[in-house]
């Protein structure tokens, strides 16, 4: 059965470790080691029951699908770890800052411990918006 695809989903808790796994990883990655990757780097001891259910739930987001190579299940991402967290900031600027990204910024300057290097960075990075 084909999963019905939903635009604009966005992931729970456990789908975001799930998927930040699969991208940890690579490349496509067994059930069974996504498992023990839950559970050692996550701590999170899921049942392989419930790692299909959160596989079926992500494939129905478009964000990875199942599949077998003889008795073994695969999971494959769909979606691009970067392509995510490029969705998940802007949609966060648009909610929490109104789309004004300087303020985005400016929250994430106060909060972080930003060392000299990365502000030399972050610099740069505007220096050559301009260009």
């Amino acid at each position: 059965m084909e999963p019905v695809y939903k635009e604009d989903c966005s992931l729970s808790t456990c789908e975001t470790i799930i998927m930040k796994a699969i991208w940890d990883k690579g490349e496509d990655i067994s059930i069974t080691e996504l498992a023990e990757t839950l559970r050692t780097k996550y701590n999170k001891d899921y049942k392989r029951t419930t790692i299909v259910t959160f596989i079926l739930n992500l494939s129905a987001k478009g964000f990875a699908r199942q599949y077998r190579v003889g008795r073994y299940a695969y999971v494959h991402a769909l979606k691009s770890e970067e392509e995510y967290k490029r969705k998940l900031l802007k949609d966060q600027t648009d909610f929490w800052y109104h789309g004004d990204a300087a303020k985005v910024v400016a929250a994430l300057c106060s909060t972080a411990n930003i060392t000299q290097k990365e502000i030399e960075t972050i610099r740069g990075i505007l220096d050559d918006l301009d260009n």
